[in-house]
């Protein structure tokens, strides 16, 4: 697999630090976990994190608190177990991807369907599997929010250049863009959003309403 489009490097700073929302951190990290640039920023951010905390002074802490986390993570984690998949899930999909369930696949534009994902967090970005039809273009369009997309099989291309398997895409209010999907057979991405689409002209206005990721 070849990667030629990675996240920014704000993103991955704010990814090793967990300071992302939980749709944006499953994007990020299932680009992470196969892009061994991106892997070792990653990491390299994380050593100097830990090189930081070890100039901290350390503080005194309770006798009980280690007893105390322990018992905390353990409750945690009966509380937050992973789901069932859901029925039809498909098992060749990234690891990270396995521990949520799919909601199933719905229909929201001629060649373009999505099945959602159920976050176990309260953010305001949402995540999904989006699919679309070889050879499918959309509409030229923007967004009212932000738009991180994971090629996870086939391909698409814009304005940006051409996004293949594990490539990643960035977009937002700023960038107006026609994504035309490759003719060698679905596109099937890992998209986490806030906002919606904006399609742009007389025939956005017109068919806009109707188009809902």
């Amino acid at each position: 697999m070849t990667i030629s489009h990675h996240p920014p490097e704000e993103l991955l700073a704010d990814f090793a630090a967990g300071k992302l929302e939980e749709a944006h951190q499953l994007v990020v990290g299932v680009h992470v976990a196969d892009c061994p640039r991106c892997a070792r920023f990653v990491q390299a951010i994380e050593q100097l994190a830990g090189a930081a905390l070890e100039d901290v002074e350390p503080v005194p802490i309770a006798p009980d608190a280690f007893d105390r986390v322990m018992s905390r993570i353990h409750q945690s984690s009966e509380e937050t177990a992973a789901p069932p998949l859901a029925s039809g899930t498909d098992h060749t999909l990234p690891p990270a991807l396995r521990k949520y369930r799919i909601g199933k696949r719905r229909r929201v534009a001629p060649g373009l369907s999505l099945r959602p994902i159920e976050l176990s967090g309260s953010g305001k970005a949402r995540a999904f599997l989006l699919r679309s039809a070889p050879g499918s273009r959309m509409l030229e369009h923007t967004h009212t929010g932000t738009e991180l997309t994971l090629v996870l099989e086939g391909s698409f291309s814009h304005e940006g250049g051409r996004f293949g398997p594990g490539d990643f895409d960035y977009g937002d209010d700023e960038i107006d863009h026609r994504p035309i999907v490759g003719d060698e057979g679905p596109c099937v991405c890992l998209v986490a959003m806030t906002g919606d689409l904006r399609i742009n002209g007389f025939l956005g206005r017109l068919i806009g309403p109707f188009v809902r990721l």
